[in-house]
């Protein structure tokens, strides 16, 4: 299934948000990786199942 966004679990357990270093929950609708840090709580796209975990192209909180 090409849209099924598939992540390790072990990326995961030790990834964080670049911007604040929380963890993420993963959004698999809109194919993201959220930080679950509600002052920071920007979103990661996940582009052909490579997350792009530059803060300049995470989608902002008021973009919610």
């Amino acid at each position: 299934m090409p849209d099924q966004m598939e992540l390790s679990p072990t990326f995961l357990e030790i990834a964080a948000c670049p911007a604040c270093h929380s963890k993420f929950a993963v959004d698999y609708d809109r194919h993201e990786l959220a930080c679950t840090n509600n002052a920071c709580a920007l979103a990661f796209q996940v582009r052909d199942g490579i997350p792009v975990l530059l803060i300049d192209e995470a989608r902002r909180p008021a973009a919610r």
